[in-house]
């Protein structure tokens, strides 16, 4: 099957099926859905680092991608839940500008949530004591929780 864009912005593809009974309409939706696939492979290997196993075993390593599938759900789940409350944020930089979060987003918001608890607090007693002040621990959370990819953290957030 052959797609074309009629406008031309797109160019030509070749859907292929061995399935010759398949209708297009369904080999069009199998390959869409594959674009959502693709993004989570590539934000799992990206940020939770599935390629790069060291384990000895077989048995260890048959482990370790499927919990870092789990991790990868895990951490959508609470940006979700993050996310309802306004608390998941596109992290933005003078030269990349985007209108709605990515994984690395969601990974920031949900370690930055998870470092807020009290953790910090000295005294079991008082939990306003902290053991720094508050701005220098937000600043601080805010500049751990981005990814390695080198993004400065928003400047709505410091």
């Amino acid at each position: 099957m052959i797609v074309r864009d009629p406008l031309g912005r797109f160019k030509t593809q070749a859907l292929l099926c061995t399935d010759l009974a398949t209708p297009p309409e369904q080999i069009v939706a199998w390959f869409i859905q594959r674009w959502q696939l693709e993004v989570t492979h590539r934000e799992v290997r990206e940020h939770l680092g599935v390629e790069t196993q060291r384990q000895w075993s077989d048995p260890a390593i048959a482990r370790t991608t499927p919990a870092l599938f789990g991790l990868f759900s895990l951490i959508t789940l609470l940006a979700h839940a993050l996310a309802r409350r306004r608390k998941v944020l596109p992290r933005q930089t003078a030269w990349y500008a985007k209108s709605q979060p990515t994984f690395s987003d969601a990974l920031a918001a949900v370690r930055y949530e998870l470092w807020r608890l009290p953790t910090f607090h000295v005294s079991r007693f008082n939990r306003l004591i902290a053991k720094l002040p508050a701005a220098v621990f937000r600043r601080f959370a805010d500049v751990c929780a981005i990814q390695r990819n080198g993004q400065s953290p928003d400047k709505n957030r410091a």
